[in-house]
């Protein structure tokens, strides 16, 4: 009967030992993970402002080169996207536009179409869903090209050359991808805004097309043009600089480039959605 308190003791003892244990662990986990975000965003943030310095001072340098390359980043973000798009702009224009002007109408308040279709097609669902598959599509096989190209020793070759990197590989991804992302975004709302409103008519749902346009027009306010290009722009741009600076960054083997894509898919979301949050306040404040 004497070795019971004993024995409790020694019990709590050891419990006590594995929760402080436990605890340490806990906080070291999230510690790293924080100072593993800390670290990133301070790499990416030097990356762009190494990026925005070489737009400035290489402007004009190299055009034959840049422009083709250019060019050939936007067919391959927009152009080659159009399918994909077109189709989720129906999907979107059939599934949220046609059932939400249904059910306001069976309420009797179709007035309030237009900014249901601004606020959540124009402002939201539009330029996230593009960045998402130009993210999905060409985001990750940046990474990947990337990622290869330095661990084959390719961008030291470029450097040997004296080729700047940056100029070569990055700057026509980020003016590339951010025209694709904004021209696409553009696109898909104006596909989904008709695509919509053909629900509606295959419905029945009293709304004509004059009245239909006119509420959209009312909805509208000039600073929806300026934010929605501004956030697009800032979309293509985060997706490009995040991709680019995970294949780039470090050197890196080739067993190492899916996880670099793992992790730059993570930061351009989070980013995306931080960039959309912000866009939000804006709107609110407007």
């Amino acid at each position: 009967m004497a070795e019971l308190p004993e024995k409790l003791v020694t019990t709590f003892s050891t419990s006590a030992a594995a929760a402080r244990e436990l605890h340490k662990s806990y906080v070291a986990l999230v510690g790293g993970s924080l100072l593993r975000l800390l670290g990133t965003i301070q790499g990416l943030g030097a990356f762009a402002l190494i990026t925005l310095s070489v737009t400035v001072t290489k402007f004009n340098v190299g055009r034959a080169v840049i422009r083709p390359l250019v060019r050939e980043q936007i067919h391959r973000a927009g152009v080659r996207l159009l399918p994909m798009i077109t189709f989720l702009a129906l999907a979107l224009g059939f599934v949220v536009i046609g059932q939400t002007v249904a059910l306001l109408s069976r309420v009797n308040v179709t007035d309030l179409a237009g900014t249901v279709m601004v606020t959540v097609v124009v402002r939201e669902l539009g330029p996230m869903i593009t960045a998402l598959i130009v993210l999905a599509r060409v985001g990750t096989a940046n990474v990947v090209e990337l990622g290869t190209a330095r661990a084959r020793g390719e961008v030291e070759a470029l450097e040997a050359l004296n080729i700047d990197p940056i100029h070569y590989l990055v700057i026509p991804r980020v003016i590339g991808i951010s025209v694709a992302v904004f021209a696409l975004t553009v696109y898909l709302i104006l596909t989904a805004l008709v695509s919509g409103y053909l629900f509606i008519f295959l419905q029945d749902v009293p709304l004509l097309p004059g009245e239909y346009l006119r509420q959209l027009a009312t909805a509208l306010v000039w600073q929806d043009f300026a934010l929605l290009g501004l956030k697009t722009i800032l979309f293509g741009f985060v997706i490009a600089l995040t991709t680019s600076y995970q294949g780039l960054a470090q050197p890196l083997q080739l067993d190492d480039v899916p996880r670099a894509s793992t992790r730059a898919v993570v930061a351009s979301v989070a980013a995306c959605v931080v960039i959309d949050a912000l866009f939000i306040v804006a709107y609110l404040v407007m």
